[in-house]
């Protein structure tokens, strides 16, 4: 197995969205409007995104969160600006990955399946703007 397959069998959930991304024409640009449209109007796959978008909510606050308390702790101790950048980074992937668990479990993320439920809200976004 070489390295192209070794990569595309553990990216293989990138496929979902090829057919969106490979486009000669790029999908519009949509709106929360859009999105509660889709939410109103698909009874299984609503539910999920709301939910998807309810966690992204909480992985961003994560990151500030990490963001800022991580380069002030930095700052702090060490009066480093690269330290206190590298912290910001840090702590912000940090931060998000903590706001992600947290969400899903709070949330209860695991019952659902986001990734259909953004193939689904992509499909209808592709329909509804040709």
């Amino acid at each position: 197995m070489g390295f192209k397959e070794f990569c595309s069998e553990r990216l293989s959930f990138l496929d979902h969205y090829s057919k969106f991304i490979n486009r000669d024409k790029p999908l519009p640009s949509w709106s929360d409007a859009d999105v509660e449209a889709f939410i109103a109007t698909d009874p299984v796959h609503g539910p999920a995104l709301k939910t998807a978008r309810e966690a992204a909510k909480y992985a961003a606050s994560g990151s500030v969160i990490g963001a800022v308390s991580t380069a002030g702790f930095a700052w702090k101790y060490s009066r480093s600006l690269h330290g206190a950048g590298l912290a910001v980074l840090a702590g912000g992937v940090f931060g998000w990955t903590f706001g992600q668990e947290i969400a899903s479990h709070s949330l209860q993320l695991y019952r659902f399946d986001t990734l259909a439920a953004q193939t689904k809200f992509l499909e209808w976004w592709e329909n509804k703007s040709e």
